[in-house]
């Protein structure tokens, strides 16, 4: 006997037996999603009922709750390893997120060459995904290929296989379920197939990674209804042309949210940056230009050095441009305004342009000095010293604030040779800092 299924708004509860665009109940629109109502009666897997818990259900003490020193797996890939939390814990369920193209089955294969593992492909055929591997150069002895998409076929696949140690599937948006009609992708199979193999996971000891794509909104297959069910969230970011990769962790239950890993996507795959510094630096660390910057900026708990640059034209246009590439274009017009008011600086006839070299992008406050030092040079055609680095938020009566983590940046800087630090310890405003450029 199949499941009944019937659709659930998410917003009040209201429950219907087909699927409705606007509820009639709250009136939120899009809000039904197909929800499984009962369980089948049908045979177990592998011996055990879905529903049976594996453990006792009866209260008991947190102080008498037995536990077991979990060794965690190493994927061989060091700053992976390090967003984790030092590997990967047995029975987890892990998220990594990114968009199409990113490199995300790229990792996860190289990840695979030294652990070992099933790789279950929804999205290429068997041929395809040995193809890859061989572009790859990854060792294959260790990695077992099943392709398919129903997701009662895989569960039977790994409980009757105990070689099976590791399970990643590509991508939880092609699975689909036989107790929902929806289709592959909508939230209702991707939510019921994630938690069926969070009962497996669980019951098995067996580590999961769920390959999820990001909707053009910058969410997990539309609503984020993914993220409170599994352990681990990764996110891998960086733009599609250029070879700057970054893996941060937004959940994790078994380690810290702070920690970023950085590689580089080349040909031969994704590849570790050891100093990302020096990357993002370049060769232009050697000589500064007019408009032309460097500050320390915190990537999680990791201090990096990054390049930001500025460009100041006579404006052609009644009102001029204020574009920020990499930075927070709002912020970017409030510096310009401080600029302004407090150095009166006549930036109201010019274009502004400002761009964080390598791609990378700086939201924080502590850039703000940098793009004021890089506004300023370039304005004046005036280039700063190039073992200069800028660490400091601007407030808008022109004072410089200090920065989380200003002594690990300061630090950082040092280390790479930079023995110019301009921030709050030797200065307390931009008017003090202009008269000594």
């Amino acid at each position: 006997m199949k499941p009944r299924s019937q659709f659930v708004c998410q917003q009040c509860g209201y429950k219907s037996p087909s699927y409705l665009g606007k509820c009639p109940n709250c009136s939120a629109w899009n809000s039904l999603v197909e929800t499984v109502e009962r369980e089948a009666k049908g045979p177990s897997w592998g011996g055990v009922n879905r529903r049976e818990r594996a453990v006792s259900s009866l209260p008991q003490r947190l102080s008498d709750v037995k536990t077991t020193k979990v060794e965690r797996i190493k994927t061989g890939i060091g700053e992976l390893d390090g967003v984790l939390g030092g590997g990967i814990v047995p029975g987890s369920v892990i998220l990594l997120s990114g968009d199409p193209g990113i490199g995300k089955s790229t990792l996860t294969l190289q990840m695979l060459s030294s652990i070992g593992g099933l790789y279950v492909t929804g999205e290429e055929s068997s041929e395809q995904v040995k193809l890859r591997a061989e572009r790859l150069k990854v060792k294959m002895d260790k990695i077992t290929v099943f392709s398919e998409t129903n997701i009662e076929s895989i569960i039977e696949a790994i409980l009757g296989n105990s070689d099976i140690k590791f399970l990643i599937i590509d991508s939880i948006q092609t699975l689909w379920s036989e107790a929902l009609s929806g289709t592959a992708g909508s939230v209702g199979q991707v939510r019921e197939c994630t938690l069926k193999l969070l009962e497996v996971a669980k019951m098995q000891h067996l580590p999961i990674l769920l390959i999820g794509h990001v909707t053009k909104e910058g969410t997990i297959a539309g609503p984020k209804v993914l993220e409170h069910i599994v352990d681990t969230v990764l996110y891998l970011e960086g733009e599609r042309f250029q070879s700057l990769r970054l893996l941060r962790t937004t959940k994790n239950r078994f380690g810290p949210v702070d920690e970023v890993g950085v590689f580089s996507m080349e040909e031969k795959g994704m590849v570790e940056v050891a100093n990302p510094s020096e990357l993002f630096l370049g060769a232009g660390s050697v000589k500064r230009e007019a408009g032309s910057v460097i500050i320390a900026t915190l990537e999680g708990s990791r201090p990096l050095l990054v390049e930001v640059q500025a460009l100041t034209v006579a404006t052609q246009i009644p009102i001029p441009r204020r574009v920020g590439t990499g930075i927070n274009s709002n912020r970017l017009q409030m510096l310009i305004a401080i600029l302004q008011k407090h150095l009166r600086l006549p930036l109201g006839n010019f274009d502004v342009f400002v761009n964080v070299a390598s791609g990378i992008r700086v939201m924080e406050p502590a850039a703000d000095l940098g793009i004021c030092l890089a506004i300023i040079s370039s304005f004046k055609n005036k280039p700063l010293s190039a073992k200069t680095v800028a660490i400091g938020e601007v407030g808008l009566l022109g004072e410089i604030r200090n920065v989380i983590g200003q002594e690990r940046r300061i630090k950082e800087a040092k280390k790479l040779g930079f023995n110019n630090i301009v921030s709050s310890k030797n200065y307390s405003s931009i008017i003090s800092l202009v008269k000594d450029l």
